[in-house]
């Protein structure tokens, strides 16, 4: 199927859709409408260019199929939550940068595992600074060093950050906890097995007692010591809404 030919289809459902308003699940109001086998191209559509790699096209399709149809729960997380996980968003990252762009409903990206350093986590974050809808991002073992912390710390939309095992060290905890006293939209942070040490537990600690919002936070495996230890243990004390 040609390029040309994907965006007429894609076009002509979506006109078709708006026609509409709402599609229901009920057999009989379906086939009243006479749409089941366009909404059925229309998912099929949205799920084989997501696989593909066409996040532009698939983004559209899936927000069609959340602006003018009634779905299923499992629509729904299909269309708002994308796991992208495990090199399934590397080789087609700048397309994804390009869908991030244009993003107004995914809530949800787990970009774990894809080896993005700290270059392209730069890439990301900068979109990210533009981005008011997503709100929940994992990062997990991606390299990102303590560069890839610094730039994340621009970002204030997210309530949820996992950056488990990305190598961050002490300059990325400071640089990440520097970013936390400032921030009062994040509610959740893991930082597992990141080797912050003590000056980084240090500064988290300072972080907590001036933020108000986070209530989950994971520091396991992070050689705290006891310097690192003590300051969060004083610090946490204080915090009763933190887990």
């Amino acid at each position: 199927m040609s390029y040309s030919t994907d965006e007429k289809i894609i076009k002509d459902i979506i006109n078709e859709l708006k026609l509409l308003g709402r599609v229901s699940y009920h057999p009989n109001v379906i086939s009243f409408y006479g749409v089941t086998k366009e909404f059925e191209n229309l998912r099929k559509e949205a799920h084989e260019f997501f696989e593909q790699g066409k996040f532009l096209k698939a983004l559209e399709l899936f927000e069609a199929i959340l602006k003018n149809c009634q779905l299923s729960p499992e629509d729904q997380e299909s269309a708002t939550a994308w796991d992208l996980s495990r090199s399934r968003g590397f080789e087609n990252f700048n397309e994804l940068i390009m869908a991030l762009r244009k993003n107004t409903m995914l809530t949800s990206l787990d970009l774990g595992s894809n080896e993005l350093g700290p270059f392209g986590v730069k890439l990301l974050s900068e979109e990210l600074c533009k981005n008011t809808t997503l709100t929940s991002l994992i990062l997990k073992d991606n390299n990102l060093g303590s560069k890839g912390a610094e730039v994340l710390c621009k970002n204030t939309s997210l309530t949820s950050l996992d950056l488990d095992s990305n190598k961050l060290g002490s300059k990325g905890g400071k640089a990440l906890a520097s970013a936390l006293c400032k921030n009062t939209t994040r509610t959740s942070l893991n930082f597992e097995n990141n080797n912050l040490g003590s000056e980084g537990g240090n500064a988290l600690a300072d972080a907590l007692c001036n933020n108000s919002t986070l209530t989950s936070l994971n520091l396991r495996y992070n050689n705290l010591g006891s310097e690192g230890g003590k300051a969060l243990a004083d610090a946490l004390y204080s915090k009763i809404s933190l887990k």
